[in-house]
């Protein structure tokens, strides 16, 4: 009995993950496609180890909820690329997941967007000026309150990514709270601003391999980054001399680097960082 019950819910959690990208139209068509699933599966073909909390889904690999927090770390190999990006790469590309562009000499300026400080037109003019295109992080709450900036970005050729609709912890959601929290904000971009999201970044950079897996399911990329520093305490902004030269000293191949817009040093020193990589020979996306 307690055997078939884990299969059961094993099943269930299967269908979830099948489910994502699905819209309310389909419903009738993804239950028939769940009747034959369930029909399909198999002690043989679903197996679950409940002693360490990890699912293995059909025909696949465990998957673990073991919630992990992202950090790029502060050792470097010979071309100045941050050991714990290379290593995430290395680990977690299989769910399309990505914390440094390997194959990409060019540098990729992200901003999480959390709420608005009066900062982004001032980046996205510096941006402009420098020609240069970037991938902002939007929540729902912030493309909800300043449509008019998300639309800029979307018109100046920008990327808007996802973050998430509330910035919940993914690894500590249910596989259907994970998909209404990709989903959710894909299709609200997509119903207001006519775009569709395909990159993520989990808030607080906090992910399991299951969290990756519903995120690639749910047609997004995860991105993480390989540079950060302390720049999101409005209240305790760093020195814009001392953050420009770590800015620029941390340029290294396929960089993503990861930024917040509301923080003033960031949006006075944003054109003379742009100037300095590119005078070390580097190039941006």
């Amino acid at each position: 009995m307690a055997k078939n019950m884990q299969l059961a819910a094993l099943m269930s959690a299967a269908i979830i993950l099948a489910s994502c990208g699905q819209s309310a139209g389909d419903r009738s068509e993804r239950d028939t496609s769940q009747t034959s699933m369930q029909s399909a599966l198999t002690e043989d073909t679903i197996r679950t180890t409940m002693s360490e909390g990890t699912v293995e889904p059909v025909q696949g690999q465990p998957l673990s909820t073991e919630k992990h927090g992202y950090g790029q770390g502060v050792q470097l190999d010979g071309s100045n690329r941050p050991l714990g990006a290379l290593e995430f790469n290395a680990q977690y590309g299989k769910f399309s997941a990505t914390a440094i562009n390997e194959k990409d000499r060019k540098i990729t300026l992200t901003f999480d967007q959390g709420y608005e400080n009066g900062y982004t037109s001032k980046i996205l003019d510096t941006l402009k000026e420098k020609k240069v295109h970037a991938v902002f992080f939007v929540l729902q709450d912030y493309a909800e309150k300043n449509p008019e900036l998300v639309q800029r970005m979307i018109d100046e050729g920008h990327t808007v990514g996802n973050h998430s609709v509330t910035h919940r912890s993914m690894p500590e959601l249910s596989p259907e709270e994970c998909r209404q929290e990709v989903r959710g904000l894909q299709r609200y971009i997509k119903e207001n601003f006519g775009y569709v999201p395909t990159l993520f970044r989990p808030p607080m950079g906090e992910f399991s391999e299951q969290s990756l897996a519903i995120t690639e399911e749910c047609g997004n990329k995860t991105m993480l980054w390989s540079f950060a520093y302390a720049d999101w305490d409005v209240n305790d902004q760093p020195d814009p001399a001392e953050a420009k030269e770590k800015l620029i000293g941390a340029a290294h191949e396929g960089a993503i680097y990861l930024l917040h817009s509301v923080s003033e040093t960031n949006a006075k020193i944003l054109g003379d960082v742009i100037d300095g990589i590119r005078a070390e020979g580097f190039e941006f996306n």
